[in-house]
């Protein structure tokens, strides 16, 4: 008599473990994500004392952090598909980002931009480019944590220049692009630290610009409306398989150009928003100016004909 609810009580239970296995799922690729960033950290320490191989463990630690925008992107959405979206699993992700792509970015722009200038170069300009890297570094950091914070607090941001009413789009650069171009750029040119004081300067106007873009109110797409469900299995396997085929031939140069083109898009939508409100800010006052001169017929006086 024992058996039969011992048989019912083992088909309840077994519900229950594969829901707790489907919560595990997303934090695991979070998990992923965060061993990624720890990686890139270690790798960028180890350049730091290397003689022979620092381009390479700097190309490794860049590489590392863009393996975890994946990795960051498909925890969300596996969540919200399985329906296992938790309070702890969105801090846990908040917590990855601030690691993988605010820590090891700072550090890995740090040194590659910086700690191997040439002795060559004079102690009188050498000094104030590393202390004002070194601090413009720290900024980004500061920058991308603020992100993810205002981030965490918001409900439906808006941005401050609206875009499309069909399209989802993030309030500020997100912190994985942000940190996906500076490990592109560094990935791009294979690793090799900066040599020149010039280029230690552009670096960090770069650096500087992507701090700012996060905490922007800027708009910048997000790809949410995309429906990857919509798309036929085999649609999607060749697109995939093409993806993945370019991204390993020429990663170097198509990672660093997809990511500063996403910083520009940014930027553009901005300079065109800004630049559509003057010209009807103008076409306003032209129009209000003609009509108080007489030129146009006041809105009282227009009558339909």
């Amino acid at each position: 008599m024992n058996q039969p609810s011992f048989a019912m009580g083992a088909r309840h239970d077994r519900p229950r473990r594969r829901r707790r296995g489907m919560f595990v799922l997303p934090s695991l690729f979070t998990a992923a994500g965060i061993g990624a960033g720890y990686f890139a950290i270690t790798q960028t320490m180890q350049a730091m004392q290397a003689t022979v191989d620092a381009a390479q463990k700097l190309d490794w630690a860049a590489l590392a952090i863009c393996f975890a925008i994946p990795f960051d992107a498909l925890d969300g959405r596996i969540a919200r598909m399985t329906n296992t979206a938790s309070d702890f699993g969105r801090e846990l992700d908040s917590l990855a980002d601030a690691i993988t792509f605010g820590v090891a970015p700072a550090l890995l722009a740090l040194v590659w931009g910086f700690h191997f200038l040439p002795e060559t170069i004079s102690p009188e300009l050498a000094h104030p480019i590393v202390q004002v890297g070194t601090f413009v570094c720290f900024l980004y950091l500061l920058c991308g944590v603020s992100r993810l914070a205002r981030f965490n607090i918001s409900h439906d941001p808006q941005p401050q220049n609206p875009g499309r009413l069909d399209r989802k789009y993030f309030v500020g650069m997100p912190i994985p692009a942000a940190a996906g171009l500076i490990a592109s750029s560094v990935h791009c040119f294979y690793g090799i630290p900066i040599p020149y004081w010039w280029l230690s300067i552009l670096w960090i106007v770069l650096v500087g610009l992507i701090g700012f873009l996060m905490v922007s109110t800027w708009r910048f797409w997000s790809g949410k409306e995309i429906n990857l469900g919509r798309t036929q299995p085999f649609q999607l396997l060749a697109l995939l398989a093409i993806g993945i085929f370019i991204l390993i031939r020429f990663s170097r140069g198509v990672l660093f150009l997809m990511a500063l083109a996403y910083m520009f898009s940014g930027i553009w939508a901005r300079a065109a928003y800004s630049w559509s409100r003057r010209r009807r800010h103008q076409s306003a006052v032209v129009v209000a100016v003609a009509e108080t001169q007489g030129g146009l017929p006041s809105e009282g006086d227009r009558s339909p004909r």
